[in-house]
């Protein structure tokens, strides 16, 4: 007994250790977040009130400025430009009172506090049971994403109303006890905007009848204590503009994300585009109602809050760029069986909500009706169509768990630095993969072109002046043969001809296509190649921010012929309409080569006959030497690109250890159908 009691003590202290170092380790992640949520507020703030006075503010000023459309006598829809509701106007005039500066600040920041509290009560209302780890953290994740998100930016900026009804529709819901009292605050946010109406029947199917009932009062009451203060601004929105149809911008505006902004845009018009979007609408609505009422009914409120919100979305008339908060609140449900495939929906909703269109989906004519309308599509696809996990499902707590490659013993002691970064066995997610690809060199795309001015005086001096750096380094080591190949390969069409195709086209192609078929026959290297491929890229991007660099096409004295892209103009600043397209100074390090580069070891590792071996590194032989005879790089370029390769693949093998030595064509589901042993002895290689 003294001995069992004795061993016990030391287990019991151990186990209470343990449980402290992981709740401080929990308090330290939350004021972490909380840090990064006030830093993006402390941002947003001052984005905002550093902005000149008629930049900012813009709709705040249109309503309640000193000549807005609140302090007129006549019609508030005279000029359109008031869009809210009759009783919204009602509500703002006192506000007409208060003078201007101090009105923007006390906008600003009441918005901001707004934004913090429909953050804690989305956190609170997430479905339970959750881990103690996720209500510490959801909170300051929550407000977080709200102050990364389109809705939150234009709303501040604009000074708009559009997050009250949210927070009305979300108080009413998750923080007000007593029936009666949620379908008031539901009812002044319909009042506010209609749409919300569509909460009173989901209030209504799921039990809440008082509160549905308390709903269509308050909103009746609202609406008519406008119509009697405010008599003829109440028909002109209710009757003639057809509860606000009309008002506003033009209702094609890309900004007017809902069925009816999208017939317009489509090209539709007149009775059909009407009853199209009725019938539409209509069948949107009960959708997303009886989806709602079902996931309600499964504890999921919060997801049926969004789902109705999204649908509401969906059946508005006009639906502008501030009033997409809804579809944020759908981060919350769960898709997907296997444990890899969750953060596809999540992510998706992240970047649809954070990021401009243009980013999501490539620059293409045939891809312009999605771009234009990817937060509409994304609602109707919340309302509509996601198959959110019910909580009785056996997937919803415990999903199909991920597969892990075995190890590798690495040839140094802390390596991988980041050991939770674990090799996985299974393909990842091909539409998550592709939107995350895509987004990347979006900011890729954008972060070059920024990284130089490359469009100004200034910044084509300093490149010219790094470029006759390089070529006095160069002539000093007798390896500048950039005019020698220049003239030799002109002269020759064939040859020239060849090597501009070569530059043009293989530059995305080839690397492209080495990705896919490790996505299809070997997931675990492709995760390990992308990672690599990733480094690199991250790093050419500080090489151009750092060392803008003109490449020996553009320095007017050396007499290069630029084969690809023409002669250019050296008397302006900008070579032409190209200059807009990308940064002409990006070109130490090459990334055409440093890809080619990556393409070549990755073919020449994990290819398992020589000849392709030999064929992949052929692929960077050809691009070196297209890229110096077409005068796009200098020698030394190349050089650069392939220390940042060098460099991607040792940062790959620092934070997550050697590749893994699992291998096999992936079935359907994403598991190898073969796997050679993994050899724990054999020293592993980049």
């Amino acid at each position: 007994m003294a001995n069992a009691e004795h061993s016990g003590r030391p287990a019991e202290a151990f186990g209470a250790t343990a449980v402290g170092a992981t709740q401080a380790r929990l308090r330290l992640a939350r004021l972490g977040l909380w840090l990064v949520a006030a830093v993006l507020a402390v941002r947003q703030v001052a984005v905002v009130l550093s902005t000149p006075r008629g930049e900012r503010l813009t709709d705040l000023e249109t309503w309640v400025g000193p000549n807005g459309v609140l302090h007129v006598n006549g019609s508030l829809y005279d000029s359109t430009a008031f869009t809210g509701t009759p009783f919204g106007g009602l509500v703002m005039k006192p506000l007409t009172r208060a003078a201007e500066q101090a009105l923007g600040w006390g906008w600003t920041f009441g918005t901001l506090l707004l934004v913090v509290a429909l953050g804690l009560i989305a956190a609170r209302a997430l479905p339970q049971p959750v881990s103690r780890r996720t209500s510490l953290l959801a909170a300051p994740v929550a407000v977080s994403l709200l102050m990364l998100s389109l809705p939150v930016r234009n709303t501040l900026w604009l000074g708009q109303t559009s997050i009250i009804p949210v927070l009305l529709v979300l108080a009413g819901c998750f923080a007000v006890r007593g029936q009666r009292a949620s379908g008031l605050l539901v009812g002044f946010a319909a009042a506010l905007q209609p749409t919300v109406l569509l909460f009173a029947p989901l209030l209504w199917f799921t039990g809440r009848r008082k509160a549905s009932v308390a709903t269509g009062i308050t909103f009746a009451g609202c609406t008519a204590l406008a119509w009697v203060a405010m008599a003829h601004d109440s028909y002109t929105y209710w009757v003639h503009h057809m509860a606000g149809v009309g008002l506003g911008g033009p209702a094609d505006d890309l900004a007017n994300q809902s069925l009816h902004g999208a017939l317009l845009r489509l090209g539709l018009s007149g009775p059909l585009e009407i009853t199209l979007f009725l019938l539409l609408g209509a069948t949107v609505a009960v959708l997303g109602v009886r989806r709602a009422v079902r996931y309600a009914g499964d504890g999921q409120l919060l997801l049926a809050v969004a789902i109705t919100g999204c649908a509401a979305i969906a059946v508005s008339p006009t639906t502008w760029q501030h009033q997409l908060l809804w579809v944020l609140l759908a981060v919350v449900g769960r898709v997907g069986k296997r444990a890899s495939d969750r953060y596809v929906w999540p992510v998706a909703v992240v970047l649809v909500m954070t990021l401009p269109a243009k980013m999501m989906l490539p620059n293409m004519p045939a891809l312009y009706a999605l771009r234009d309308n990817v937060v509409l599509l994304a609602a109707l696809a919340a309302a509509t169509l996601i198959p959110f996990l019910s909580r009785t499902s056996p997937y919803y707590q415990s999903p199909i768990p991920t597969e892990f490659a075995e190890p590798v013993p690495a040839r140094f002691k802390r390596v991988p630095l980041l050991p939770f970064l674990r090799r996985v066995l299974t393909r990842p997610n091909l539409l998550l993969e592709l939107l995350l690809i895509r987004v990347t060199y979006a900011a890729y795309q954008r972060v070059r072109l920024a990284a130089t001015g490359g469009s100004n005086a200034e910044g084509r001096a300093r490149a010219e002046d790094n470029g006759q750096e390089i070529l006095d380094v160069e002539r000093w080591l007798h390896i500048d043969i950039e005019h020698w190949a220049n003239h030799a390969v002109v002269k020759v069409d064939w040859i020239r001809d060849f090597f501009d195709f070569y530059y043009e086209s293989f530059h995305f192609v080839v690397p492209l296509s080495v990705l896919a078929v490790l996505y299809w026959r070997r997931p675990v290297d492709y995760r390990w190649a992308r990672a690599a491929l990733g480094f690199t890229t991250l790093l050419a991007l500080v090489g151009f921010w750092l060392y803008p660099l003109a490449p020996p096409r553009l320095m007017p004295s050396l007499g290069i012929i630029d084969t690809v892209h023409g002669v250019q103009d050296f008397s302006q600043p900008d070579y032409g309409t190209l200059t807009a397209l990308t940064n002409q100074y990006a070109a130490m390090p090459s990334l055409h080569f440093g890809w080619s580069l990556w393409c070549g070891l990755v073919i020449a590792i994990i290819a398992p006959k020589w000849w392709m071996k030999s064929l992949g590194l052929l692929h960077p032989l050809f691009t070196a030497t297209a890229i110096v005879v077409t005068g796009n790089h200098w020698i030394l370029d190349a050089v650069g690109g392939a220390m940042v390769v060098g460099a991607g693949f040792g940062l790959a093998y620092l934070f997550q250890g050697p590749r893994a030595r699992t291998t096999g064509r992936a079935d359907g589901a994403g598991k190898p159908s073969a796997r050679v042993p993994t050899d724990t002895s054999a020293r592993a290689d980049l």
